[in-house]
């Protein structure tokens, strides 16, 4: 029958086990207990072997679950409760918007999680429905890979929220990649798989009390995570990267603007003689509009005396000859004389101020830089979260910008720099990732969390990834995903170095996602010849 066991003695083992009796006697308590429990191996907890009991406890619940709809109910409690808590800093976004009261935001992320959970339940349906008669061992390996297209489906539909991938729980320390070395060979999604693979397996040499494998799967993975990565190569371009600490309740007050310019100005001027170098300023790093040809109404209500073109040569007088600034700016979209969308930009600028190229945010954040639904939801009082009434307009997609000298510059602005896949022009390999960022508004949890994200883009596609935050934590990671200097949270401070070399395109970078997909059918594969040669 659909819900049998697939052994006696395996039935007998778990039923003689206190802890697999609570989870059967109670699924979707144990259901929710589990994704919170899950959620703590992320940052900035990173209790990683919570995470990895929670999920093989949660492959039990799944295998033993009576119908695929049944199974579909615990992967949809596990996946609410598990996002609540790992998204907990969307809330702390609520406490600097103006227009909507903070406590929308503890509503915010729990109905936000009733809709991602969507996708656990998903994976656990299909894994029920295609393994139920398999042994603990095989169906993890089926779970796993239902999980991959799972995450997949999730940073893709509806635009996609791929944040906090199950596979960061095995990113080990800043001076080391852990388990997730393998990502060159994997890609996210598939090393999320490995996590319930991993988990699953635990769980089934323990239900089955086979001590030996289990301690040697135990220490593998031990080792795995704490395995030294030893001196990184060095580079040779030098860069500055500027982290101003600007506080996010002042960092739109136009009272507040030349303090923060002039704070950006200090940190950024050459300490000894200058040379060539790449600055680096973060996302929100420049009020004024630098881009020629708006109404001049729009440039009025800048610092820069209204002319865009000074507010570009007084930057470039304080990066000093030989210079390219990187800044996180924004654009206009002027339509009968007057500004109908932004575009949320990096502008590249020369030491003579003139503009040498751009790159415009392409994954945007729903309800952050535009309102969904804006004729719905606006006359109900809702608002976006990023300050001003314009609604930000997507750009192209990745691009590498040729900066000539001083090499070429992958760009991903802030939330984009979370998608598996979608951060470099495959066409047009950068030499290195510029990741500027806002994390001021991301409450505790939210930075490290999208510092470990960007360390597994680093990883993936073999490039080194430069991060410049307004308030923290702004970084330089090489290809491997180890920090080389980090600035951490509320400080006002400078990096000066050389970028880290670029590995070899790696096997992720040339496949993406195929990959993971390629890893998906493998696992499920694999389970099903091994059922059918030892289906007890």
């Amino acid at each position: 029958m659909a819900g049998t066991p697939a052994t006696t003695k395996e039935t007998t083992v778990a039923q003689g086990s206190a802890i697999a009796g609570i989870l059967q006697k109670h699924p979707l308590i144990a259901s929710a207990l589990l994704g919170l429990v899950a959620a703590i191996g992320f940052p900035p907890l990173h209790i990683w072997p919570a995470t990895l009991l929670a999920i093989g406890a949660f492959a039990f619940l799944v295998r033993a679950a009576p119908t695929p709809k049944a199974a579909f109910a615990r992967g949809w409690v596990f996946g609410v409760f598990h996002f609540t808590l790992a998204n907990n800093w969307i809330a702390t976004a609520f406490t600097f918007q103006a227009e909507m009261p903070p406590v929308l935001g503890w509503l915010a992320v729990p109905l936000l999680s009733l809709y991602l959970a969507v996708y656990p339940a998903l994976a656990a349906m299909v894994a029920r429905r295609l393994g139920w008669a398999m042994r603990r061992g095989p169906f993890a390996a089926v779970l796993a890979g239902c999980w991959i297209v799972g995450e997949w489906l999730r940073g893709h539909v509806f635009t996609g929220y791929a944040w906090d991938p199950l596979g960061l729980v095995f990113l080990g320390g800043w001076d080391r990649p852990g388990i997730a070395a393998v990502l060159p060979w994997m890609g996210t999604y598939a090393l999320s798989g490995l996590v319930v693979l991993a988990g699953g397996m635990l769980w089934a040499l323990a239900a089955q009390r086979r001590w030996l494998p289990l301690a040697i799967v135990a220490l593998g993975i031990v080792a795995g995570m704490f395995w030294p990565a030893g001196p990184g190569a060095e580079g040779e371009m030098p860069f500055t990267l500027v982290q101003p600490n600007l506080k996010q309740t002042e960092i739109n007050d136009p009272a507040r603007f030349e303090a923060q310019f002039a704070t950006l100005a200090n940190l950024t001027a050459p300490r000894e003689r200058s040379g060539r170098r790449i600055v680096l300023w973060p996302e929100s790093g420049v009020p004024d509009y630098l881009r020629p040809g708006y109404p001049q109404r729009y440039y009025d209500q800048t610092t820069a005396g209204g002319d865009p073109e000074f507010a570009r040569r007084r930057i470039a007088r304080i990066m000093g000859p030989e210079g390219v600034l990187l800044t996180g700016a924004v654009d206009l979209e002027i339509e009968g004389g007057r500004a109908v969308a932004a575009y949320n930009t990096v502008t590249a600028l020369a030491d003579d101020g003139d503009i040498v190229g751009s790159y415009s945010k392409a994954h945007l954040v729903p309800y952050g830089e535009y309102l969904a639904l804006r004729w719905l939801l606006e006359p109900l009082g809702a608002s976006r979260l990023v300050a001003g009434s314009l609604d930000f307009l997507p750009g192209p997609g990745p691009r590498t910008l040729d900066l000539g000298p001083w090499g070429e510059a992958g760009v991903q602005i802030c939330y984009e720099i979370i998608f598996s896949g979608q951060t470099v022009d495959p066409a047009n390999r950068p030499d290195y990732i510029f990741n500027p960022s806002n994390d001021g508004w991301f409450g505790t949890w939210g930075p490290p969390q999208h510092m470990a994200q960007a360390r597994m883009r680093a990883i993936e596609e073999g490039l080194p990834v430069l991060r410049a935050t307004t308030t923290g934590i702004s970084a330089v990671i090489d290809a491997r995903g180890v920090v080389r200097q980090h600035v951490g949270q509320g400080i006002a401070a400078r990096i000066d170095g050389r970028i880290p070399p670029a590995h070899a395109p790696t096997l992720f970078a040339r496949l993406q996602n195929w990959l993971a997909f390629g890893w998906a059918l493998l696992l499920i594969g694999t389970a099903v010849l091994v059922h059918r040669k030892w289906p007890v």
